[in-house]
Parts: C-alpha cells; structure tokens; sequence
C-alpha cells in the first residue's frame, strides 16, 4: 500500500516519515490552515536524503509566480485542492511538476469527476472538510477506481486500515488522524510508527 502523510513539519517529522518509508511527505501552503507552513522553512527541506520518498506542495488555486518561487526545485510533487481545470493541471505539468488533483467526493455522482483530470498523475478522493477530517462513506469507498494512480483521505487511521484495505484500496492519504490529540497541526511520532506498523502486517 502507498501512504501519503500530509502537513508535516520541516524540522520535527520529515526524517522519521523517510525513515519509515512513507512513500509521499506533504506540506500544506494553505493560510487558513493550522498545518501552514512558513515559507522560511522551505529550504530545509534540502537538507534531507529523500531515498524512496517524494515532497509534496499541498496547494490551493497556485499562481505561476507561488510554483516557480517556491515550488519548483523544492517539491516533487504539487496537490491541487482549488478549481483547477484539465488545461490548468497540463500548464503545470509543464513546468516539471508532478500533480496530485483532489476532488471531493459528497455522493456517489462526484466520483466521476475524476474523468475529467485523467491527466493528473494522481487522483486523491477527498471528502469536503480537506482538513476537518470528515470520513469517507464507506458505501462510496467500494465505488471509487482502485489502482495506483488513485487515492482516499478521510479519516483514516491505524483503526480502520484494515477495513479500508479490504475494499480494495491501496493508496491512502493520512493527517489529522496522525496528530496528537490535544494538539492539531502536530503530528504524533508514535500514532505514525504504529499506522505504518499495521499496514506492513497487512501486507506480509
């Protein structure tokens, strides 16, 4: 299974998540949101040795100037949560990035939206609260394309993953669920540890 863990912290979680071999590190560029990340904190993301893990820009509605200032050279990957059509995600394809396109799933009808961002390298299906952490429907979870190309987030944790794998998915985006309780926008080293544990038992 590919695991994505969103709004990480430069400094505190960056080297334990490639330690662990999250396959995917994400960093929120949102202003609104308590996982924002300064922009100072950017270049210390060079310091690390990626191995088999790849940044990721968590953005919404990015102009040119944002990608090519702060993204480019830094991120391998750019999420896009905004109103991004097709010819926006191939704009940005072009300037050397990989894109993840997030679309946001309420019923059954807004899965085959997706069809239309065929051209993203990765579709995350999302519910409507992006960082309020509402729960996928598990009745929609069955319904969504399996493969690698294709993400869930929503709620998902070390308590539900097995229940999640059985229906087939195989590519899982995690944040609020990885924090510490009282604390949000921190993540929990240890809830991390034992979410990669579980989903290793489950693959062996």
């Amino acid at each position: 299974m590919r695991i994505k863990v969103c709004g990480l912290n430069p400094v505190r979680d960056v080297q334990l998540c490639i330690d662990l071999g999250v396959n995917l590190l994400g960093f929120v560029f949102y202003k609104k949101s308590p996982r924002n990340l300064n922009l100072e904190d950017v270049h210390k993301l060079k310091l690390y040795d990626k191995q088999n893990s790849f940044f990721t820009a968590v953005t919404v509605d990015p102009t040119d100037e944002f990608i090519k200032e702060v993204i480019l050279g830094n991120f391998d990957y750019i999420q896009l949560h905004g109103s991004e059509k097709k010819e926006r995600v191939d704009e940005i394809k072009s300037m050397g990035l990989k894109v993840i396109k997030a679309i946001k799933i309420q019923d059954e009808s807004d899965i085959e939206y997706y069809k239309q961002y065929e051209n993203a390298d990765i579709i995350l299906f999302d519910t409507p609260g992006m960082e309020k952490s509402i729960e996928f429907p598990k009745n929609l979870i069955a319904k969504i394309p399996k493969g690698e190309k294709y993400a869930l987030a929503g709620s998902i944790s070390q308590n539900n993953i097995e229940n999640i794998a059985k229906l087939g998915v195989n590519f899982c985006d995690l944040s609020s669920s990885l924090e510490l309780d009282k604390q949000i926008g921190y993540k929990d080293h240890s809830k991390i540890k034992k979410f990669i544990k579980k989903v290793n038992e489950l693959e062996n």
